[in-house]
């Protein structure tokens, strides 16, 4: 056996001793995004399917739980990609909210609020909203989110500086993340 299929088949075997510690892991990381189990089953298995292939290459990436989150935030941001309808509303035909509910107008503003910033995140580029994601949403830290795509803390620093600068310019109002 050569040196090349040795080290995909420690890839595999890597692969498949990582499952059981990551299932979990990235199951509840799209539970948490979708809300629907059904499609965060769906995306669980399109993220260890390509975890697979990727163990199949003749110079397959160091698996591991961030790695597999990575593929995991891709295969999220593909699926919103899909449903590019779910953006398509403009936020000022939207109804109001029906005062005297008790806190309804709070939480039809936070809703709006969230909604407006789904589709700001929607415009921005691959690595503005990867960095966004991760440092706001996953409340990774700086130096989690470098090494998650690969960057140094400085370069990741700088790459935020720039997401949330974007963020800005697109959102309404100058709101932030």
């Amino acid at each position: 056996m050569s040196a090349e299929a040795d080290h995909q088949s420690d890839a595999r075997h890597a692969l498949l001793a990582l499952y059981d510690q990551a299932l979990p892991v990235v199951y509840g990381y799209f539970v948490r995004r979708c809300g629907d189990r059904g499609t965060a089953e769906d995306l669980t298995s399109e993220t260890f399917l390509a975890a697979m292939d990727a163990a199949r290459k003749t110079d397959p990436p160091p698996l591991a739980v961030p790695w597999l989150l990575g593929v995991a935030r891709h295969k999220l941001a593909d699926h919103y990609r899909r449903r590019q309808d779910r953006f398509t509303v403009p936020v000022s035909d939207l109804p109001e909210p029906v005062a005297g509910a008790g806190g309804a107008i709070d939480a039809w503003e936070a809703e709006l609020d969230r909604m407006v910033a789904e589709s700001v995140l929607a415009r921005l580029t691959e690595p503005h909203r990867t960095v966004l994601m991760l440092r706001y949403m996953d409340d990774c830290t700086v130096s989690e989110c470098a090494e998650l795509i690969g960057r140094t803390v400085h370069a990741t620093e700088a790459l935020l500086a720039r997401a949330r600068r974007a963020f800005k310019q697109q959102y309404p109002e100058g709101g932030t993340p």
